[in-house]
C-alpha cells in the first residue's frame, strides 16, 4: 500500500511538472477595481487548486477526528459498562418423571 501510495504521489509530480514546463506563459488576471494580475499560468492553476482544496481537506480531516473521538467515547462507555456474564445455567434434567397412575 506504501507503494502505491509514493507511486501516485511520484506520477502527480512529474505530471506538475511536465505541465509547468510545458505551460511556462505569462497570463493576466482582471481583478476588481480595474487591477491586473499578471502571473505564469502553472502558478495559478495551482493556486486555483488550492483555494478549492484546502478548505474541504481541513473539513474532511475535522469530521474525521470528530469521528475518532465519538467512537473512543463510545468504546470507552462500553467497556465502562459491560455488565459481569451471567452465572451458567443449570444443565436440564437427562429424563423427566412421569407419574403414572
Amino acid at each position: 500500500m506504501r507503494f502505491l501510495k509514493i507511486l501516485i504521489w511520484v506520477t502527480i509530480i512529474i505530471g506538475l511538472i511536465v505541465f509547468a514546463t510545458n505551460n511556462w506563459v505569462p497570463v493576466s488576471v482582471s481583478l476588481w477595481g480595474g487591477l491586473r494580475l499578471d502571473t505564469k499560468l502553472p502558478a495559478l492553476v495551482i493556486a486555483a487548486f488550492l483555494i478549492g482544496f484546502l478548505p474541504l481537506y481541513f473539513v474532511h480531516l475535522t469530521q474525521m477526528w470528530r469521528l475518532k473521538k465519538r467512537i473512543m467515547t463510545l468504546e470507552a462507555n462500553q467497556r465502562g459498562s459491560a455488565l459481569p456474564p451471567p452465572p451458567p445455567a443449570s444443565p436440564p434434567p437427562a429424563y423427566a418423571a412421569v407419574d403414572m397412575i
